[in-house]
């Protein structure tokens, strides 16, 4: 395995250890501890397995995270800003209020040590002269979750209180989830594509689009997609949405997707062919079907 596994290495993983059966659990669960090779009981409420595996141990994950950043607050402030946000460098460096010169020095430094990803647009936007900064993802969920709900309220959490630090995952959970989800779907899409393969694969954004799902297969097939982490269905507007940011992109799939945790209405379902394709969250299962001993991930560190 690579020195640093990949998000799927790391999901098959924390699957295997955990002995996840609920793929939705899977996923949200694993939003939360994954790349940490922790024992998760996946029995008890996240809720619960949040206060007592982090931040009743916050001065000691803290510590073992520090030696890693070397406290360094600028970094710190970008980690948060990026987990806080749509990880766009522009706004996690007008949100950390970060200089551009310092912040892609501290951006640089993060990426070395693997704990941020720079990842840019499949395809360059319709208008020349636009330029689209890039995204900046976390090498392990865990990490972002870290800079998203412990760090920016580690006073109160010394203290022992984490009314702040719940509250701010109470509100924010679903949408926390929605990348692990997006990143995921990737991996779906990849495996589902079997006799037309999936040769390049990610996401396309500009200033007027965003699309989830952006890739190219072995024939030259452009694919688009949309996801959707909510209980409610995908309706046909969806569709109609990401054929109008494949508009604006100037872009034309051959291929659409839906990928939605809720399932589809019975109107979008009538359109899936060979051209619009629909994946549910029990398809996600595929992902990890075969996982066995080989996949597990020894934890490097302490276990908490």
């Amino acid at each position: 395995m690579a020195k640093y596994p990949t998000l799927l290495e790391q999901f098959r993983s924390f699957c295997y250890q955990n002995k996840a059966d609920d793929i939705q659990k899977a996923i949200e669960y694993f939003s939360v501890f994954g790349g940490m090779s922790w024992s998760v009981d996946l029995s008890k409420s996240l809720e619960e397995l949040i206060e007592s595996k982090v931040l009743k141990n916050y001065t000691y994950i803290h510590g073992d995270i520090t030696k890693i950043t070397r406290s360094d607050k600028t970094s710190h402030a970008l980690l948060s800003a990026a987990a806080t946000g749509d990880g766009r460098v522009h706004s996690a460096l007008k949100r950390a209020r970060i200089s551009r010169a310092e912040g892609e020095e501290a951006i640089d430094d993060l990426c070395d040590k693997n704990i941020l990803k720079r990842e840019y647009s499949l395809e360059s936007p319709p208008i020349d002269d636009e330029k689209i900064d890039e995204k900046l993802n976390f090498g392990t969920p865990f990490m972002r979750f870290w800079f998203a709900f412990v760090s920016p309220y580690f006073k109160s959490i010394k203290d022992g209180d984490f009314k702040e630090s719940k509250e701010a995952f109470a509100n924010r959970k679903s949408e926390f989830y929605e990348l692990t989800f997006k990143k995921l779907s990737h991996e779906l899409i990849k495996k589902s594509f079997k006799d037309d393969q999936i040769v390049e694969i990610g996401s396309y954004w500009d200033r007027r689009a965003q699309i989830d799902i952006l890739a190219k297969t072995k024939s030259g097939k452009v694919v688009a997609g949309i996801c959707k982490y909510s209980n409610q269905k995908a309706k046909k507007s969806e569709l109609g949405k990401l054929q109008e940011q494949c508009t604006q992109a100037e872009l034309t799939p051959n291929i659409y997707v839906i990928v939605s945790k809720g399932g589809f209405s019975n109107e979008l379902k009538a359109l899936r062919g060979e051209d619009v394709k629909l994946f549910a969250l029990k398809n996600f299962k595929t992902l990890i079907e075969d996982i066995s001993e080989k996949d597990f991930i020894e934890c490097v560190g302490k276990k908490y």
